[in-house]
């Protein structure tokens, strides 16, 4: 199986699982305010269906992508979530439909990527491979935002280092993001995943280090927890830094969640 192939499985099987969260909800569940300001399940799930749908337009359509981008300079700083709050208002019904099929539609969109290809973002540019474990890390995070506000529970799996890896890939954009200079030196990565095995990024001998739960780390990289609450311990002065600024997602820093 492919790098690809691998990460849209893994993909797949994420949507599955909040699928299968939403599919029998009522009209009134659907409805139920999540950890997100404003949002409700149907704006978290909107928000996965509107992205996916972009998704596949950078994968297939530059006239269409080129018009999504032109009516987001627009708007910049309400754009996306305007598109949430809109595909969401409708029919439920009508809203886990559209995001069944985009997700399908997706997944063979990527495969058909010429190799070597980089599709257009809205953050820099990503190979079919990166645009698929993006697309995890964010049906993961607002799974995880409906089943907080339903208050179902929604273990983590391994598939979780999907969100760890952009966590850490994305260290220099998110000190960039609040507009500080990137430390200059690697750090040493060090986490646990959820089946107990070790998963590391940087070299061994390296001066900063950050350490911890591979789940809580994936928490802490989405903004879905408060780094008070989270069992994390960073060594240096920037590793420390890092965990305050750290985020996986394009675009400019969120609020954050409140320490519990």
């Amino acid at each position: 199986m492919s790098v690809l192939e691998s990460v849209l499985a893994d993909l797949t099987a994420e949507g599955d699982r909040l699928d299968a969260v939403v599919a029998d909800l009522d009209a009134g569940a659907w409805r139920t305010p999540t950890p997100a300001a404003g949002w409700d399940v149907a704006t978290q799930v909107a928000h996965l269906a509107w992205t996916d749908h972009v998704a596949t337009l950078a994968a297939t359509d530059e006239e269409g992508w080129d018009a999504v981008v032109t009516e987001a300079v627009g708007d910049p700083d309400r754009f996306v979530d305007a598109q949430a709050e809109a595909w969401g208002a409708g029919d439920p019904a009508v809203l886990l439909a559209r995001w069944r099929t985009g997700r399908a539609s997706l997944a063979d969109a990527l495969r058909s990527v010429p190799s070597g290809t980089k599709l257009p973002w809205f953050g820099p540019p990503m190979s079919p491979t990166s645009m698929a474990t993006a697309r995890f890390m964010e049906t993961w995070a607002h799974g995880l935002d409906v089943t907080d506000a339903l208050g179902l529970a929604y273990e983590p799996t391994d598939a979780i280092r999907h969100v760890a890896h952009i966590g850490v890939r994305t260290r220099d954009f998110a000190f960039g993001a609040r507009g500080l200079e990137p430390p200059a030196e690697e750090f040493a990565v060090t986490l646990v995943a959820p089946s107990g095995d070790v998963w590391a990024w940087g070299p061994e001998d390296a001066r900063q280090t950050v350490t911890g739960s591979a789940y809580d780390f994936c928490l802490l990289v989405t903004q879905r927890r408060h780094r008070d609450d989270l069992a994390l311990e960073a060594h240096g002065a920037d590793a420390d830094r890092w965990l305050d600024v750290a985020q996986a997602f394009a675009g400019p820093p969120g609020p954050g969640r409140k320490r519990s």
